[in-house]
């Protein structure tokens, strides 16, 4: 092999671990579901709705990558500790 396929192959490793440790925790996705709902209506902030949204969600996990579920539908997705929750 030469040097560029072993260095191609060290980033791509690195990658790969740097997903798995970045990957956010249940907790991380449900903090950012309560203060995105939050900053989006500030009567749902009142109401509870981003708490109420975030406690029945469900945590999914691939291990490099994570979202959350309220019944059928994707609430939030998660990667290298970025989280992007969903209208």
């Amino acid at each position: 092999m030469t040097k560029s396929v072993y260095a191609t192959l060290i980033l791509a490793v690195a990658a790969l671990i740097l997903a798995v440790v970045l990957n956010p925790s249940p907790e991380q996705h449900r903090g950012r579901i309560t203060d995105v709902i939050a900053k989006r209506s500030p009567l749902a902030e009142v109401l509870g709705v981003g708490q109420l949204t975030a406690f029945t969600s469900t945590y999914h996990s691939l291990g490099i990558a994570s979202w959350t579920t309220v019944g059928d539908r994707t609430v939030s997705i998660g990667a290298f500790g970025m989280i992007y929750v969903s209208h």
